[in-house]
């Protein structure tokens, strides 16, 4: 017997994307997740502008994670003038951060996810049955958006981001108001996990490679040293050394794998298979109450661990705000000279890499960038060609929708990974 499938346009995904499958008797012997969005060439305009101006150029990379480029950018420039970020101009900085994953977790889980468990087509359509669950996600997603507001000047590509800090630090008064919303927040995000965990998870498990970052003391977001499940703990700068960027035809958007083991995952399981014990008592308990305990390979859980990262956020976000002090300068500044940089940071999706040779003037001579939906393209096609044969009984549609699901489960933004 064979099946074909073609979705031409995927949705419920950031980009444009498209998924061919091609099935025969047991056989898998087509599985593309290709993207046709165009290429936006952002390192190639980078070439030869000062350094200075390359935080708000690749906050334009994506409209929903600003804030991963303009940190992992800023750490790499900051590495190759020599500076380093600590006390209130650090906490600032993954302050806002967790702002950005508060607003992207929310919209991907409640909007974008979600549906696909409970068989409906859009967020719209299961808030007919499930209004208080999809406004409870929209209030959780404005709190994310009112945090990058406050320390970043704007809700969409921030302004306030520089290397070295800040043009401008809030006052603390400021974002005391947020308080009372982040209180309820936390509430909400245990709330949402005891629904999300009576949601109908497809069962598929297969072994990955797993890499975050890892910094001890906290849950990875904003900095950390890279490791593997496979024992590798690298500082950004040694990052290229085991992993390599690689073209495929039928993508405009580089493939990544790792040099000697091919394929691996980033994002939300892999920060919680690695990093468990840094998450929050409250956090991890809620975790456990849901059923998730590292290691955890089904892709489908996923859903559950954004559910977990979610509440974390919030949590880590009133803390911060309840130790903020206006750092006594908003920036560090540093005379400009020649060297390389490196900065990683964990985006929603995972670990983002920002790497920059620096000229005598402090003008960019090359310029390396890899998001995390480059790093995952290898892993999604894998899990979907797995996902295809292990239910390849199903009739053409409710395979099809399977598979777009399986898709989901990464929360692909495209045009990250063809910036």
């Amino acid at each position: 017997m064979k099946i074909n499938i073609s979705v031409d346009a995927l949705s419920r995904v950031e980009g444009e994307g498209y998924l061919k499958l091609e099935i025969s008797g047991r056989d898998v012997e087509v599985v593309r997740f290709g993207l046709y969005e165009p290429p936006r060439l952002f390192e190639g305009f980078l070439a030869g502008r000062h350094y200075g101006e390359a935080v708000d150029f690749v906050a334009r990379i994506c409209g929903i994670c600003p804030v991963a480029h303009q940190t992992s950018c800023s750490q790499a420039m900051e590495d190759a003038l020599g500076l380093e970020l600590d006390g209130p101009l650090r906490n600032l900085r993954r302050l806002i951060y967790c702002g950005e994953w508060i607003e992207s977790h929310a919209l991907h889980v409640f909007m974008l996810h979600a549906p696909d468990f409970l068989g409906y087509p859009d967020a719209l359509t299961m808030a007919q049955e499930h209004r208080q669950v999809v406004e409870m996600g929209l209030r959780i997603k404005k709190a994310g958006n009112s945090l990058v507001r406050l320390v970043g000047g704007r809700e969409i590509h921030p302004m306030s981001f520089r290397v070295g800090g800040f043009y401008q630090a809030p006052e603390p008064e400021r974002l005391r108001p947020l308080e009372v919303e982040l209180e309820w927040a936390v509430q909400a995000c245990q709330d949402a996990l005891r629904w999300l965990a009576r949601l109908p998870i497809p069962q598929y498990e297969r072994r990955y490679l797993f890499v975050s970052l890892n910094q001890p003391g906290e849950y990875p977001i904003d900095r950390g040293k890279v490791v593997t499940s496979a024992g590798q703990n690298l500082e950004p700068g040694r990052f290229l050394d085991s992993f390599e960027e690689y073209q495929v035809p039928y993508s405009t958007a580089l493939h990544a794998r790792h040099r000697s083991l091919g394929d691996y995952l980033v994002g939300p399981l892999a920060r919680f298979n690695l990093n468990f014990d840094e998450l929050s008592p409250l956090a991890r308990e809620a975790a456990l109450g849901a059923g998730l305990r590292p290691p955890v390979n089904n892709p489908f859980q996923s859903i559950l661990v954004r559910g977990v990262e979610l509440l974390y956020a919030c949590q880590e976000a009133l803390r911060l705000i309840r130790a903020y002090e206006k750092p006594r300068r908003p920036f560090l500044e540093a005379p400009n000279r020649a060297g390389r940089g490196y900065g990683v940071s964990e985006a929603p999706r995972g670990l983002l890499y920002h790497g920059y040779t620096l000229d005598g003037q402090g003008c960019i001579e090359k310029a390396t960038i890899i998001p995390p939906t480059s790093q995952n393209q290898a892993t999604i096609e894998a899990d979907v060609g797995g996902i295809a044969r292990a239910n390849r009984k199903l009739g053409k549609k409710q395979l099809t929708r399977l598979c777009e699901q399986s898709i989901r489960n990464y929360d692909p933004c495209i045009s990250c990974s063809t910036h």
